[in-house]
């Protein structure tokens, strides 16, 4: 903490006001100040520093929909990670000073006991990344290619979102496994990224293509072996009539349907009739590859070999807006809202 710091003794904090109606709007979300609670035996006060929007807030923001996590309340702050820094605390796990992630996000600050917190190194690495590269969208990618894609030299790859949080680190992983690998985003500004700075093979605009289908099928001629999906919709369309026999689909999102009220691709017998395996992940299931995930991406970011980008949205009454910007592809890396200085 730096010299002089205080610690806050008010916080302002998103609310969800509504369950959106299929596309999210901004007048779902409230922005309230609150005052912190005085600080009980073991608890801490902690000021986030930056915050988080990924496109699976949207799945908790339905009411009592069957989902594998319960959703958001009316009228509560909304959850998501953040990192920040201890700013006060009553024998608490942390020393003031101290750097921590949390769940409770969508809020500039909050009291919070030892268990509600986990610590993280402010000079191993940006804070933000602990959000991204280093974070839950960076292990979401290791696990679930590794595990479930089961890469090996040589074969394709083909990743949706390819400029996302979640979807640029598969593709560098899967070229530091010495796979082919073709990506799709949206926009120059987004495929320049994956091809000179990601290193991808191949990258599909897929906003400057009349047929997805067809431009795949000329960049993979003998087929996919490994999809890595992040949209659904025409990309997974696409990528199943491109899969080799006995492919592998790793479905971590579907951010293009998030808001349709449509069925899915017409094309789905594809599955019966390439003999493909489809694997849904969640960041819960791909915990235990925890310390696998510690070792090696530190290891391969000093060595160059996975870089990322950050989308920043400036203070929490910017929170919506980033959030909604995931929607129309506002972001290349991950979509990150700052919420104070970093000390």
């Amino acid at each position: 903490m730096a010299p002089g710091s205080h610690p806050p003794k008010t916080s302002r904090e998103i609310r969800l006001k509504r369950y959106p109606q299929g596309m999210p709007a901004r007048d779902d979300f409230d922005l309230v100040e609150v005052t912190l609670p005085d600080l009980a035996d073991g608890q801490m006060v902690v000021r986030n520093i930056a915050m988080s929007v990924d496109p699976y807030m949207r799945g908790r923001m339905t009411g009592a929909r069957d989902s594998y996590v319960p959703p958001f309340e009316l009228g509560q702050p909304l959850l998501g990670e953040a990192v920040g820094q201890v700013m006060a605390s009553r024998d608490g796990t942390y020393p003031v000073g101290a750097y921590v992630t949390s769940m409770l996000g969508w809020r500039e600050a909050f009291v919070a006991a030892g268990d509600q917190l986990s610590p993280v190194d402010g000079k191993a690495a940006p804070l933000t990344a602990y959000l991204g590269v280093l974070g839950m969208p960076g292990h979401t990618a290791y696990g679930g290619l590794l595990r479930h894609g089961q890469p090996k030299r040589g074969q394709t790859v083909f990743v949706s979102g390819a400029a996302g949080a979640v979807g640029s680190v598969v593709c560098q992983i899967a070229k530091i496994k010495g796979c082919h690998v073709i990506g799709s985003a949206g926009g120059l500004e987004k495929t320049k990224w994956l091809k000179e700075v990601g290193g991808l093979d191949h990258v599909i605009d897929y906003k400057a293509v009349s047929d997805l289908g067809a431009e795949l099928k000329r960049l993979t001629p003998d087929g996919i072996d490994i999809y890595f999906e992040n949209v659904g919709g025409a990309h997974l369309e696409a990528a199943l009539d491109n899969m080799k026999v006995h492919g592998r689909i790793i479905m971590c999102g579907m951010i293009g349907a998030y808001n349709a009220r449509t069925p899915g691709p017409p094309n789905l017998m594809r599955i019966v009739r390439r003999r493909l395996t489809v694997q849904g992940i969640l960041f819960l299931d791909l915990q235990d590859m925890g310390p696998d995930f510690e070792l090696d991406m530190p290891r391969w970011i000093a060595e160059g070999r996975v870089k990322w980008h950050e989308t920043v949205f400036e203070g929490i009454e910017k929170a919506p807006d980033a959030f909604l910007g995931l929607f129309s592809g506002a972001n290349l890396g991950k979509m990150i809202v700052r919420l104070g200085p970093d000390r």
